[in-house]
This record gives C-alpha cells, sequence and structure tokens, in this order.
C-alpha cells in the first residue's frame, strides 16, 4: 500500500481558524493533515505498512535516546505543530525541555505553535522528494537545529542545518545527532 497525498485548495474567503482546523483534524483522525500557509490542506492517508514500520524504528531509537538524556521531549508523526503560519508533522522530532515547558499548557495540548529542534521526514516509496525538500526547508528556516530527510528509495540522507549547505550521505550505516542531540547514533539497519 503506498500513502495518497492530496492537496485541496481552499478559496481566498473560506479560512479556518486554529481551533476549527484543530477540531477538524479530530473529526478526521484516520487521515494525517497538514495545513499550508496559504491555507490550503494536505491530507495524506495513513502509511503502508513497511514504511510504518521503519518509521517506528526511528522514532523508538529517537524516544530511548531522550529518555536516557533527558534534556527534551520526542514526538511521532502524528504531532502537529504550528511552524511559520502553516500545521505540520515530522515523522519524527524533538523539542528541548525548556523550550517545551515555556509553552502553556493548552499550547502543549493542541498544535503546539512551535517548531522542533530537530525533525525527521521519512521517504515513503510513492512520495516525490523535491515537496519533501522544500518542507525541509521550511524547517530549517523556522528555527530547527538539525533535520533529516530519509530517501529509503535511493539509501540517501540529506542533513539540514542553519547556515549550512544540505549535506548528502550515501548508504550510511548510522547518522549521529552531533551537537544538538549529543550521544544519539541513529542506527539505519532497520531502516534501510
Amino acid at each position: 500500500m503506498f500513502s495518497l497525498i492530496t492537496t485541496l485548495k481552499m478559496p481566498s474567503d473560506v479560512e479556518m481558524n486554529d481551533e476549527q482546523f484543530f477540531k477538524f483534524c479530530q473529526i478526521n483522525r484516520d487521515l494525517r493533515i497538514e495545513r499550508k500557509k496559504n491555507g490550503d490542506i494536505i491530507i495524506m492517508t495513513p502509511s503502508g505498512s513497511e514504511t510504518g514500520n521503519r518509521n517506528v524504528s526511528i522514532t523508538a531509537q529517537l524516544w530511548n535516546w531522550a529518555e536516557r538524556d533527558g534534556t527534551g521531549i520526542a514526538f511521532d508523526s502524528s504531532t502537529g505543530f504550528k511552524i511559520g503560519g502553516a500545521t505540520m508533522s515530522p515523522d519524527a522530532s524533538w523539542i528541548k525541555l525548556e523550550r517545551w515547558n515555556a509553552l502553556s499548557r493548552e499550547e502543549q495540548i493542541k498544535f503546539a505553535p512551535i517548531c522542533p529542534d530537530f525533525v525527521v521526514e521519512l521517504r515513503s516509496p510513492s512520495d516525490n522528494l523535491q515537496p519533501l525538500k522544500e518542507k525541509m526547508e521550511i524547517y530549517r528556516e523556522e528555527g530547527a537545529k538539525l533535520g533529516w530527510l530519509i530517501d529509503r528509495k535511493n539509501r540517501k540522507i540529506y542533513i539540514y542545518r542553519p547556515e549550512c549547505s544540505v549535506e548528502c550521505l550515501e548508504n550510511p550505516n548510522t547518522v549521529s545527532g552531533g551537537s544538538v542531540l549529543p550521544g544519539f547514533i541513529l542506527d539505519l539497519s532497520k531502516v534501510w
């Protein structure tokens, strides 16, 4: 099964506020829904089983490290964040604890208005690479300190850092979180 992505163009005179969009997402829980800065809604069907399995490996490794490290918290692919006027859901993400704790309880419960410090996007077999690269640029522009775009199809990892050129690793066995996630090493044997 491949995931399907559809963009619903919204008329300029029809706009959902943040509360309405949150409710829209809650009543359509079977879909992954994001909203572009211009208000267009992106609807994604659940990912295929193989992609879901690979994504859980990434999320589990990140969560295990975050629990040991204790300086931040990890999130899975069902988490939405308000980022630069859009609502986006990285496949895995992490936020420093002090930044997370600076949010109100209500902001934490809904789509938190914060760009994670670290984001991962995992390319599904049906995904086009260019829209994922554009998404990674938005994360970087909005404050992500580190981002990984994992392209399983071509066995590449694109690494995004602020004010740096995108780095591309070809067929690595592991990738390091560096100074953003000290001690975090993602084992790619369960991802490829």
